[in-house]
């Protein structure tokens, strides 16, 4: 269910006006950004946060948008470790201690965990936050039936087999989990059934681990229910689907057992966070800072600015907007079960006139070319050889047609192009198809609107090429190249699951292996770029933008940035407003 949510937030990112929902990975800041430091920063006001989508749920074992997790990691729900408010993608990558006393000690090869809670740490209603309670937060992942929709990646990793959470557990099956992962006064210890090098950024960017209390758990009629522990609470209560809710100090937040300069300053005193999911929400938002009216002056938005509104980003509104890179790619992925000449996927890889198709999309303010599926901001992103080498992106229509040539296959070569349907991506397919004709293909494009990644993840689909888009989980390629491109846990007889082309590569899949055995994280993106380069080489996929965000906020708003553990959404942790 995880994975679903994913694939939505990377279609949003292309589609240029969607809605990015999952990933944790993050961007660097490309045209000004904010400086992340906030001089002007003052305690208290109002600050007014606009959002045209709902979530799925507040939640925090089901929350999986990008977004949310950001910014409720600064206001809500703090976790054992999270990863700092830097501007730098270094910095911002690397978990600092939230909850926890330190970013853990790994022991067994990286197979063993442990964390050691602080003092003093507690929720809303003024009980101690405890070893158990992290405990039972991460169990209640195990309950996929009950708590749906969050990431699942412990399942695969947590030394424990039939578990099926704490709802329906027999004693010897809750035993077993308690074994797995276990208490001891203010310290737990996860075991694996390997390696898990980069644990501590899955702990720090997702909620899986996050503390709950038993107690306070209704399974799914927790969907909306908020127990807090940072520096804010609802103060209802709840959280409103589709209205949202005013977020108000939480009085048993202590910042002497947390870190405010590098985890959340908590400058307004409220937060009145409104939902409107209507279809124009979006591009009325952005009018409405534009005008810079009213409450409208202490307001940031959710919503990117729109390609039409472009022209009125000048003057003094120019001085409140921001356009930074996302952590969100765009590739295009060859069925490899229909064209299996990896002569045939380079030629369509060297046609590609990748320059023109970032201008139909909006230009460079709505993303830039990429040199590989990984985000910059996922450690150790790297351009692929096969798209970077010799490589101007207008395309080589002669150059492609000879390849087709040397492949010996009919000409003009028929090709279905799947992609999600909308305006916009319907003038950048037609670049693509337009590149692709001319150098010996004959190209139909096929667009969805409706479902679109159940289509393309069938293994008998009618598309020989398929439009896709991805984000990272956290900022490991753990979380990019495996579950694209390993056939093992995604082939079926009625799915490729992520894996849409059906590709299938041992020597791709040794490396996987590999970077998983890996008790270090330096061998680990090692072994992971050298599988990149493996899928560069038989052209199992070919890199599209890199999507950018388009931010603006109101006047009165002070500190405004972005940064990778915001997903380059906007730093609610370092927002504030002015008198």
């Amino acid at each position: 269910m995880g994975m679903k949510l994913k694939r939505v937030a990377a279609a949003g990112a292309a589609t240029v006006l969607g809605l990015t929902l999952a990933a944790c990975g993050g961007g660097s800041s490309d045209d000004g950004g904010g400086s992340g430091n906030n001089a002007d920063a003052v305690k208290g006001g109002t600050l007014r946060y606009l959002q045209h989508f709902p979530f799925e749920s507040s939640d925090p074992q089901r929350i999986y948008y990008g977004v949310q997790l950001g910014n409720w990691r600064r206001v809500l729900y703090r976790g054992l470790l999270a990863f700092p408010m830097s501007e730098d993608p270094e910095v911002a990558t690397t978990p600092v201690p939230d909850l926890a006393t330190d970013t853990g000690t790994a022991s067994e090869g990286g197979k063993v965990w442990s964390f050691t809670l602080k003092d003093g740490v507690k929720w809303e209603d003024g009980s101690d936050i405890t070893c158990e309670d992290v405990q039972y937060g991460t169990s209640r992942v195990f309950a996929n039936d009950v708590i749906i929709g969050g990431p699942n990646y412990t399942l695969s990793y947590v030394d424990v087999e039939d578990y099926p959470g704490p709802y329906k557990a027999t004693p010897e099956q809750q035993a077993a989990f308690e074994d797995a992962v276990s208490c001891d006064g203010k310290t737990i210890t996860f075991r694996f059934n390997k390696p898990w090098a980069d644990f501590p950024q899955a702990v720090a960017g997702m909620m899986m681990t996050d503390p709950y209390k038993k107690s306070f758990d209704e399974g799914d009629r927790s969907k909306w229910k908020v127990l807090s522990n940072g520096p804010y609470k609802i103060e209802s209560g709840t959280w409103d689907k589709n209205k949202g809710a005013t977020l108000v100090r939480n009085p048993e937040y202590d910042p002497a057992t947390d870190d405010p300069e590098t985890l959340r300053l908590a400058l307004p005193d409220t937060i009145e966070w409104t939902i409107d999911p209507s279809d124009t929400a979006g591009e009325l938002f952005n009018d409405r800072l534009i005008q810079d009216t009213g409450d409208d002056q202490y307001a940031i938005t959710t919503a990117r600015v729109a390609p039409p509104q472009m022209p009125k980003i000048v003057g003094p509104v120019e001085d409140r907007y921001q356009n930074v890179l996302s952590p969100y790619n765009s590739y295009l992925v060859p069925n490899a079960k229909r064209i299996t000449d990896v002569k045939v996927r380079e030629a369509l890889a060297v046609a590609l006139n990748l320059n023109d198709y970032v201008k139909a999309l909006g230009g460079e303010a709505m993303g830039e070319p990429g040199e590989t599926i990984v985000n910059p901001s996922v450690s150790g992103a790297q351009d692929n050889p096969a798209f970077a080498n010799d490589n101007d992106n207008d395309g080589d229509p002669e150059a492609a047609k000879a390849l087709l040539q040397e492949a010996g296959v009919k000409l003009p070569y028929p090709i279905k192009l799947g992609y999600q349907k909308s305006p916009t991506t319907d003038k950048a397919m037609a670049i693509i198809k337009e590149g692709w004709d001319a150098a010996g293909f004959k190209v139909e494009l096929e667009g969805l609107s409706d479902t679109y990644y159940d289509v393309i993840a069938q293994p008998d689909k009618d598309m020989d090429v398929m439009w896709a888009g991805w984000g990272a989980d956290w900022p490991s390629m753990m979380t990019v190249l495996p579950p694209l491109f390993d056939s093992r846990p995604n082939i079926s007889s009625t799915t490729c699951g992520n894996d849409y082309g059906c590709y299938q590569s041992e020597e791709f899949e040794a490396l996987v292996d590999e970077a998983a055995n890996s008790d270090n994280t330096e061998d680990q993106i090692v072994a992971l770029q050298e599988a990149d380069k493996v899928l560069g080489e038989t052209y199992a996929y070919i890199p599209l933008e890199i999507t950018k965000f388009n931010w603006l906020h109101g006047s009165k708003v002070t500190g405004f940035t972005t940064t990778p553990a915001s997903n380059s959404y906007p730093e609610i942790g370092l927002i504030g407003v002015a008198d």
